[in-house]
């Protein structure tokens, strides 16, 4: 088990070295290991050789300045230049926290941006200012549209936040696939085979061989199959491409760039980077804050008290799977994959980050 703070400053130190400010690399390292304290280890420090192997093939901008290049009073578009979406997204977030301020809702689009970690962190920045978050992505095409055999789309995650008086907040925090890329590169590591449903042969045949996705295989829409609904999550994930892309100026659909640095970028880009969007909305714009939170609170306990089907003990709200994670996390440590502490303990190695790499090895010992 590896402690939050120690995977926390070890992700600040490898940010730093890569040419991170200080500012950017503390945020960037909080934004990442949030992922991996939520429960959402597919977005946390697994990821983090990714950013390092894209910044060596300088397809990410470690010194980036976020701008606007066109607003309102209440909408924005940003150019992220190139950077990290980590830091990119939460200072695009910012934005539209402070457009809510003074017109009772934000809405900012980014362009030029890269990979932003959990949407639930950017969405959840907007509960201490009584406001409801949105936040989503595009990301590389690995889903196939309903009956497509072509990967168009990514698994573009749709985040919202609501606050509540005194039960937690509601936060949803889902891809519009039945199940984000990162799980399957998790199956990969173990060596298992994925769940029906999932991904689809280059053939455009269920397939549980996570493998196929590398051979020219898809991830499937939310739904799986048309008689599931598949329909309905290929139309949520191609909101999100619009909203993120089409709208900001981004790529979108086949030209979004992999996150994979070995991967070559489409030759014809119709925009700039990976695209966002972000929302922040004040509740008193629709009506008292504590009027509505009081509300939510009775909404929370009507489902909590919902009588569950056998076998389940209780019925959860969106928001509860995560807060569970981080409250044993926080107390137990974040347990990795052998994988992905080898992949750690080489980015130590490679910026001479000797204190860290004892950490590293130690646990690698524990388990030769």
């Amino acid at each position: 088990m590896f402690k939050y703070d120690f995977l926390k400053d070890f992700s600040e130190a490898v940010f730093l070295k890569i040419g991170c400010s200080g500012k950017d690399a503390k945020l960037a390292a909080q934004v990442l290991v949030s992922a991996d304290l939520r429960g959402v280890d597919s977005h946390g420090v697994a990821r983090l050789s990714g950013y390092v192997r894209l910044w060596e093939n300088q397809r990410i901008n470690t010194a980036a300045e976020v701008k606007k290049i066109h607003e309102s009073p209440s909408t924005a578009s940003v150019d992220g230049d190139g950077g990290l979406g980590l830091v990119v997204g939460p200072q695009a977030m910012e934005i539209a926290i402070a457009k809510a301020k003074t017109a009772g809702s934000g809405w900012v689009s980014v362009q030029n941006s890269n990979h932003f970690g959990i949407a639930g962190y950017h969405a959840m920045m907007a509960l201490s200012h009584d406001m409801i978050g949105i936040a989503m992505t595009n990301a590389s095409p690995l889903v196939a549209p309903t009956f497509s055999k072509e990967r168009l789309l990514g698994t573009n995650p749709i985040a919202v936040a609501i606050p509540a008086g005194e039960e937690n907040p509601f936060v949803a925090d889902l891809a519009t696939t039945t199940v984000a890329n990162g799980k399957l590169e998790i199956l990969d590591r173990k060596k298992e085979d994925a769940p029906l449903g999932w991904i689809q042969n280059k053939n455009g045949l269920p397939t549980q061989t996570v493998a196929d996705l590398k051979e020219g295989g898809a991830l499937l829409p939310l739904g799986g199959d048309r008689d599931h609904g598949s329909h309905k999550g290929y139309c949520l994930g191609s909101v999100v491409d619009i909203f993120s892309a089409v709208l900001s100026g981004a790529n979108y659909s086949s030209w979004v760039p992999p996150f994979v640095s070995f991967l070559p970028l489409p030759s014809d880009p119709v925009g700039k980077g990976i695209g966002h969007f972000f929302g922040a909305l004040r509740i008193d714009g629709f009506r008292p804050a504590e009027d509505f939170k009081k509300h939510m609170d009775q909404w929370i306990r009507r489902v909590r008290t919902a009588e569950p089907v056998a076998g389940q003990k209780e019925v959860l709200v969106p928001g509860d799977p995560e807060r569970n994670f981080e409250k044993v996390r926080l107390q137990d440590g974040i347990a990795l994959l052998q994988p992905v502490i080898k992949d750690l303990s080489q980015l130590a190695t490679k910026f001479q980050l000797d204190s860290f790499n004892a950490g590293f090895e130690a646990h690698l010992l524990e388990k030769s």
